[in-house]
């Protein structure tokens, strides 16, 4: 079970993250603040574990010219036998913005945005330096705008 204390810290982690995300701060180790060491990452690119999780989430979002992921209705769960992990689930509005370069590849006259609505569900373990992400998984349920083009492995 968790804490209003623990739900804080949390929710600060999550909105961090996405900050980082959305304003592309990965400079140094950046990923240690939000993830433990061996995370799983499951998103419609695949599915990572470890440093390849960490790469595939800054991948994701250096594939676009701008990102702006907003979300709401943040939902924790703490697991009643265990005080050092919980779950999380959130609502999620994910706005993509093309490189020129890739519209120019996709056809003249595409939307240059990709806006997905989707919705994240998480594990967070506890660490000596606060709570971490230990799998993350988003789960788009509507997109509209021109997908980016995954590579065969994950379509």
């Amino acid at each position: 079970m968790t804490t209003q204390l623990d739900d804080s810290a949390i929710t600060v982690l999550i909105g961090r993250f996405f900050r980082t995300l959305n304003e592309r701060r990965f400079e140094g180790d950046w990923a240690k603040e939000y993830f433990t060491d061996d995370v799983k990452a499951e998103s419609p690119h695949g599915t990572a574990v470890g440093a390849d999780a960490v790469r595939q989430s800054q991948q994701a979002v250096e594939d676009w010219a701008v990102v702006q992921y907003m979300n709401t209705d943040i939902l924790i769960e703490g697991d009643e036998a265990d005080a050092d992990t919980a779950t999380a689930s959130w609502n999620s509005l994910m706005t993509h913005v093309h490189h020129q370069s890739t519209l120019g590849q996709l056809g003249e006259g595409l939307d240059p945005l990709f806006t997905v609505g989707g919705v994240w569900d998480v594990d967070l373990r506890r660490t000596a330096d606060g709570w971490r992400f230990s799998r993350t998984s988003v789960r788009p349920i509507w997109m509209s705008g021109t997908a980016p083009q995954l590579p065969a492995a994950a379509e």
